[in-house]
């Protein structure tokens, strides 16, 4: 299992971890203060993920199926595409 601190000392989240800890904090069954404590998370970013969230579902919701995709992976699935050619 990779670690969750990058070289920085900082935590590093999975995108399920990120969904997760987004969806105990909308049940509002504890503060989002007492959430990010209890997940070693500072609150400004876990309004960061939630911002996210909103707006990406909000767009998905509008019809935007385009996602960003990187030059790298780009790059990676033409050579894939031209070796299976």
């Amino acid at each position: 299992m990779p670690s969750r601190i990058t070289a920085a000392g900082r935590w590093q989240y999975s995108a399920e971890e990120k969904i997760w800890i987004f969806l105990v904090g909308l049940q509002r069954q504890d503060s989002i203060a007492e959430l990010c404590r209890r997940e070693a998370l500072v609150r400004f970013l876990y309004y960061d993920w939630w911002k996210e969230f909103l707006e990406v579902g909000l767009l998905r919701l509008a019809g935007d199926t385009a996602r960003a995709t990187t030059t790298d992976e780009v790059k990676s699935r033409r050579i894939e595409a031209g070796a299976l050619k």
